[in-house]
């Protein structure tokens, strides 16, 4: 899955911009990246939205335990990649039908956080339990969601295009190519949210998140880590 997102919407990651800057690498356009993904991709399907998005797609070589699903409704779009174990019961705390999948319960899940606020983001994501990976586009408010479950077990990496998009997926050949050494993996655990200001670690949302510069030779521009410990002790 990709999804790619203009400067309006989404500021570049400073430091997969140094990264760039630091080890100069070809690079090619937004527009070029989803050409090529459709283009090397069996049945992909690819969704202008607006002028500052686009989001592209196929089942093409997908796992029957971890699916890929697209699906929109009221101008929120949604990409995701894997299965919840607990989808169940987040159908009934949605309301949903039990024909509901992942997708569409994301979808909700969003509607949920946008619309009652100050309903926190990291619980959203938090109570997803699986192995996942999405993009939540709201055209509506031009806000972009993306998450990537506690142990990576669904792959997603981000970077920077030569037009200075910001391109999220799960190949990271597909972005080595398009976005030189502005590359990183997205951190696991973590939720990026224009609206709350960037990335933030869902477990643990209070907690810094660096971005340590990589090594020369490594295809990685930087790697973001979570600071400080993996649980925070509770308080009475």
């Amino acid at each position: 899955m990709l999804g790619v997102f203009s400067s309006s919407i989404v500021s570049p990651p400073d430091e997969l911009v140094a990264a760039g800057s630091r080890t100069p690498s070809p690079k090619i356009t937004a527009d070029a990246l989803v050409q090529r993904f459709v283009g090397t991709n069996a049945s992909a399907v690819s969704v202008q939205i607006g002028d500052h998005a686009q989001l592209a797609y196929t089942h093409h070589n997908q796992t029957p335990w971890q699916p890929r699903s697209f699906a929109a409704k009221d101008e929120v779009f949604c990409l995701f990649e894997g299965a919840l174990d607990n989808l169940g019961s987040l159908r009934q705390q949605y309301g949903l039908a039990k024909s509901a999948n992942e997708v569409l319960l994301v979808i909700e899940a969003y509607k949920a956080l946008r619309d009652r606020a100050p309903y926190p983001a990291n619980h959203v994501v938090g109570h997803l339990s699986g192995n996942f990976a999405f993009i939540v586009f709201d055209k509506s408010t031009s806000t972009l969601f993306v998450a990537s479950d506690q142990f990576n077990k669904v792959p997603l990496y981000w970077g920077i295009t030569a037009d200075g998009y910001v391109a999220f997926a799960n190949d990271a050949e597909l972005l080595k190519g398009a976005c030189g050494k502005s590359l990183a993996s997205f951190p696991q655990g973590c939720f990026y949210s224009t609206s709350v200001g960037g990335l933030r670690c869902y477990e643990n949302p209070k907690n810094k998140i660096t971005a340590v510069p990589a090594k020369e030779e490594e295809i990685w521009g930087a790697t973001f880590k979570v600071e400080g410990p993996a649980v925070v002790a509770a308080t009475e």
